[in-house]
């Protein structure tokens, strides 16, 4: 079995983000947004792969932000978008991202076997353990006060479903489940590759617990530094060893003026300012993921890219922050854009030579 592409050979590994949503990471009304039609996300998917990108992570929405373009509002499920990728793909890790408080672990443990059986081991889970009550109304189900303990239960059920060997009974605080068992069993053993996306302390702590990787976000190289030393703390006192991933979103041209203007036309003349609103109140209020000096300093960045770290330049520059990421502890990042298709092609043809030749990737 080859192995998975996230413990690769790539020194820094790149994945591509949300691309499963109308206008990505990006809340802006400029008519070359992102439409997440399913040919285009085809496309991209078979050029990311080729490319040598480690990863495709879709977001989970089931709800707009609202404004005029209710950013988010058109997105394919991240299960079965992962199982349909899989027969359009040959390298690159294929994640499904699951909000604990909707998806049962059972059901999500056959799902992901499924996915790993049909792409040779390429499966991966983003868990999630919640923060939008909007959208788990929909579901009918209310976000627990302790949103990590729901979270191990969950994990401790999806795990042992994948060990396969005798029914057994589970009874914590949220599950109550008796006779559970479950076949195929994942191709990628005890599990598939798992990823957590978390910014708090005690989101750090359930992913060095839970998790291969640490899925969170950063407002200066600085602060990024801190974070890893934080995680790599918390995962030596449990006496394991973690990676940690960022998230960013990227305008790259041949000239600086050139990526800044673009970005001062899409994240502020053109940004939907009602959507970016109601997205960083429900963040704020619902959600630990960013630091709170994000919402306070860096409004551009939310109708840029949700919040995530801006690459903006030409590719010399993007090239030496992710190399200055990488140097810090950075095991890689995902990458978002306002037009995926018209984008990543120069992003691949010019970023990823100069990767290669600082000696954080490989030619694919």
């Amino acid at each position: 079995m080859s192995v998975n592409a996230m413990f690769g050979r790539n020194r820094f590994k790149l994945g591509i983000f949300s691309a499963n949503a109308d206008g990505g990471l990006a809340i802006t009304r400029v008519p070359e947004r992102w439409r997440a039609g399913w040919a285009e996300i085809a496309d991209l998917a078979r050029l990311a792969d080729r490319a040598g990108f480690e990863f495709f992570l879709p977001i989970a929405r089931w709800k707009g932000f609202g404004g005029e373009t209710n950013a988010r509002h058109h997105s394919f499920e991240t299960i079965s978008f992962a199982a349909a990728l899989s027969g359009l793909t040959e390298q690159m890790t294929l994640f499904a991202t699951v909000h604990v408080p909707i998806v049962p672990p059972v059901f999500a443990a056959k799902a992901l076997a499924t996915i790993d059986q049909a792409s040779g081991g390429r499966a991966g889970l983003n868990i999630v353990c919640g923060w939008n009550q909007p959208e788990f109304d929909m579901f009918g189900v209310t976000k627990a006060e302790a949103v990590y303990d729901q979270g191990y239960e969950w994990y401790e059920i999806f795990v042992g479903v994948l060990k396969g060997g005798d029914p057994f009974d589970y009874k914590g605080q949220y599950y109550d489940v008796k006779g559970v068992e479950g076949a195929p069993q994942s191709v990628q053993m005890p599990r598939p590759v798992m990823l957590s996306a978390a910014f708090s302390p005690p989101g750090r702590d359930f992913a060095v617990k839970t998790s291969d990787c640490l899925f969170t976000t950063f407002a200066t190289i600085e602060d990024g530094a801190e974070t890893i030393a934080d995680t790599r703390e918390r995962a030596e006192k449990v006496g394991r060893e973690i990676d940690v991933y960022t998230t960013c979103h990227v305008v790259c041209r041949p000239s600086q003026a050139e990526a800044e203007d673009y970005y001062e036309h899409y994240a502020v003349e053109m940004a939907d300012r009602a959507a970016v609103d109601q997205h960083m109140e429900m963040k704020k209020s619902m959600s630990f993921s960013h630091d709170p000096k994000v919402f306070r300093d860096y409004r551009k960045r939310f109708a840029g890219g949700a919040g995530t770290y801006p690459l903006i330049g030409t590719p010399e520059r993007i090239a030496e922050e992710l190399a200055a990421m990488h140097e810090i502890g950075f095991a890689g990042t995902t990458v978002s854009f306002v037009n995926f298709l018209d984008e990543l092609p120069f992003f691949v043809q010019m970023v990823l030579p100069k990767l290669e030749a600082a000696g954080l990737r490989v030619a694919s």
